[in-house]
């Protein structure tokens, strides 16, 4: 269950506590992450659940480094990520409880970053009661990254500058592109989902909810649909495809929350797309 929210007014992340974020994250990914990007050796890799679920030991250094910097910038705050709740799992319930958190995926797409592919990032959001109020997409080979701040319009920004990014406009069901990773759905109900979902006009997995996310903040493709519900992997592309003019809940219609460990997030570039969406999924998840 996810816990109710004091009525407090919510205290979005400010901009110079981005900046912090920010900088902590390039430089974790210059120290740890890139120079092993096509350098590890195989006993660097590790299986976790699968043969599709891998960790580094650029996941490791990445994370610990990162935690160790946001936590002398935020003293007092919840800070964990991933790996960290791989290994103590009684931490994920506290990212619906505590009044403030930053939950970190050190590299989002570690099976493409483990095979050499560039289709990888790092996420960090800041949570109120399991609520994202700051989300960060960062792609370490291009020094570049889109943010958003809970009640700010989301942004691209390099170390060149920034503009602000908007989703795409509404379109037909069979004119729309977008992701979903279908395999984590159980049959029948997989057959069924990927049936409905022909009905768009095309359906990819990126292997990295990153560069999916940054795909539909930024108008280049309409949704993201997710099944396993890790907070470092949806907390932060919730908030941006929002704050970019999309529309992102659980398929219940439900809001998402950092707490929430079953059900289906469905995020699109817009409300249109987004009940289109539903209508036609909805049926096959029952």
């Amino acid at each position: 269950m996810v816990p109710i929210r004091p009525s407090t007014p919510l205290i979005p992340v400010n901009a110079a506590e981005e900046a912090q974020i920010v900088d902590a994250v390039r430089a974790a990914a210059r120290a740890e992450i890139l120079p092993r990007f096509r350098a590890l050796p195989s006993a660097a890799i590790h299986q976790k659940s699968s043969l599709h679920d891998l960790v580094t030991e650029a996941d490791l250094a990445a994370e610990a480094a990162l935690s160790l910097s946001l936590r002398a910038a935020f003293p007092g705050v919840l800070v964990t990520g991933e790996e960290a709740i791989a290994a103590a799992p009684s931490l994920r319930p506290r990212l619906g409880t505590e009044a403030r958190a930053i939950v970190i995926d050190p590299i989002d797409g570690t099976w493409n970053f483990a095979h050499g592919l560039a289709t990888f990032g790092v996420i960090v959001a800041a949570l109120e009661y399991g609520r994202p109020i700051f989300g960060l997409l960062y792609d370490p080979t291009a020094d570049d990254w889109i943010v958003a701040r809970a009640n700010t319009p989301a942004r691209a920004a390099s170390p060149s500058g920034e503009h602000q990014i908007t989703t795409a406009k509404a379109k037909p069901l069979d004119a729309l592109n977008g992701h979903a990773g279908a395999w984590f759905t159980p049959r029948p109900q997989r057959t069924a989902l990927v049936a409905a979902l022909s009905q768009t006009d095309r359906l990819t997995a990126l292997r990295s909810s990153c560069h999916e996310y940054r795909f539909v903040a930024q108008g280049h493709t309409d949704y993201v649909l997710s099944s396993m519900l890790h907070p470092w992997d949806h907390a932060a592309g919730n908030l941006i495809c929002q704050q970019a003019g999309g529309a992102s809940r659980m398929l219940d219609g439900a809001p998402y929350n950092a707490a929430l460990t079953q059900g289906h997030l469905l995020t699109a570039s817009c409300e249109e797309t987004w009940s289109a969406l539903a209508a036609l999924i909805r049926p096959t998840l029952e």
